[in-house]
């Protein structure tokens, strides 16, 4: 049975094994069919796979249609055993469906995060279930880690990944995993943010610093062995500066 909706608004759709999130703006049926790679694949829409943690398929569904696929995986040792499962808990709290719903919060306060289409569980067995993300695919994919590697930043885009972060701080926004690898530049220093699962909304505190401590981490990481002026001391004060308050 589905809940209909109006265009915009989020409507639930029960599938065979599970159930769907979705925009109905943006699918008029909820069909299962939206996550298949392989069909994707078939009518030659899958542009390309980019690795990672999260596997993502970048789909040309049409025109003006550019998706992003995410099929949700696991990290660190437990991946060896689970990979795409987790414990079930209930529908409310499945990575696709909490973050769809986070990202559609974020979207309504015009944050630069993706805009979310589907999102889906699948039951496997009693104990866990597999998930995936549908989402519009941002203007562009250079990651910061990316753009480090080729070249220096300007003063001016660090401080706007800062302005970026500053943002995110000021709603409350916690992002699990802020790095290098999931902060994207766009044209005119324009930066957007991928990768919200395990994300929420808190009240502001010192999670805002750890945050920041987890970022720095990564563009030294991702920096190491490169020329001295792609990191360092001006360029994470620039960053700050962009921050604020």
């Amino acid at each position: 049975m589905n809940q209909a909706a109006a265009a915009g608004e989020e409507a639930l759709a029960h599938i065979a094994g599970g159930a769907m999130l979705y925009d109905a703006s943006y699918l008029g049926q909820p069909e299962q069919a939206v996550f298949d790679l392989e069909q994707w694949r078939a009518r030659g829409a899958l542009q390309s796979t980019a690795g990672g943690r999260g596997t993502i398929a970048f789909i040309d569904a049409g025109p003006g249609r550019h998706w992003a696929l995410r099929h949700y995986r696991r990290g660190g040792l437990v991946a060896k055993w689970l990979d795409d499962e987790y414990f079930w808990t209930g529908a409310a709290g499945t990575r696709g469906f909490r973050e769809w719903r986070l990202l559609r919060r974020l979207r309504e306060w015009q944050l630069p995060v993706p805009q979310p289409i589907a999102a889906r569980y699948q039951r496997a067995g009693r104990l866990f279930y597999r998930a995936d993300l549908l989402t519009v695919e941002l203007p562009t994919r250079t990651t910061v880690a990316q753009a480090l590697r080729e070249a220096p930043l300007e003063a001016g885009q660090w401080a706007a990944i800062g302005g970026c972060v500053g943002e995110l701080h000021a709603r409350g926004v916690h992002h699990a995993d802020l790095n290098a690898h999931n902060l994207l530049l766009g044209a005119e220093s324009r930066v957007f943010v991928l990768d919200f699962d395990r994300g929420r909304i808190r009240a502001r505190g010192p999670w805002e610093r750890d945050v920041l401590a987890r970022l720095r981490r990564s563009l030294l990481k991702v920096t190491a062995g490169l020329p001295a002026d792609r990191f360092g001391e001006q360029q994470w004060r620039e960053l700050l500066r962009g921050v604020g308050g």
